[in-house]
C-alpha cells in the first residue's frame, strides 16, 4: 500500500490545483469584455454570418478530424509494436527469439491494410481536397 500513496497525493495536489484555477479565475482575471471578443473565432478571418436557425456546417472540417483520429490510433498501435519487435538476444549476444512472431507480423499487417483502404477510399472520394 505504501507504493501507492505517491500517486494519490499527485493525484490530490493535481486536483486541489484545477479546483483552486476554476475558483480563483473570476476573480483575478481582467473583465473588458468587447463585441470582438464575444464573436465566433473562425482561425483569424471575419466570422460569417449565420441564418438564425443555424447554419450547414462544412463535412470537410469533420472528414478532416476523423482522418487524424484514424492516423492518430495507428500511431498508437504502431510503436509500441515495432518496439517490442526488436529480436531478443541473450548474453552472448546470439538471438533467441523474434519477439513477437509471425502471428503478430500478420495482425499488424492487416490492421496497416485496413487503415490503408479507409485512406483510399477518403482520398478517392476527395476528402483530403480543399476547395
Amino acid at each position: 500500500m505504501d507504493l501507492y500513496v505517491p500517486i494519490l497525493v499527485l493525484a490530490v495536489l493535481a486536483g486541489g490545483f484545477a479546483i483552486f484555477s476554476v475558483a480563483i479565475a473570476p476573480f483575478t482575471g481582467p473583465k473588458r469584455w468587447n463585441r470582438a471578443k464575444l464573436d465566433a473565432y473562425e482561425c483569424g478571418i471575419e466570422p460569417t454570418p449565420q441564418p438564425v436557425g443555424g447554419g450547414r456546417f462544412p463535412l470537410k472540417y469533420m472528414i478532416t478530424a476523423m482522418l487524424f483520429i484514424v492516423f492518430d490510433i495507428e500511431i498508437i498501435f504502431l510503436y509500441p509494436w515495432a518496439v517490442s519487435f526488436a529480436p531478443l538476444t541473450n548474453d552472448a549476444g546470439s538471438v533467441i527469439s523474434s519477439g513477437l512472431g509471425v502471428f503478430a507480423l500478420v495482425e499488424m499487417l492487416l490492421f496497416i491494410a485496413t487503415v490503408l483502404a479507409a485512406y483510399a477510399y477518403v482520398w478517392r472520394r476527395k476528402g483530403l481536397d480543399w476547395d
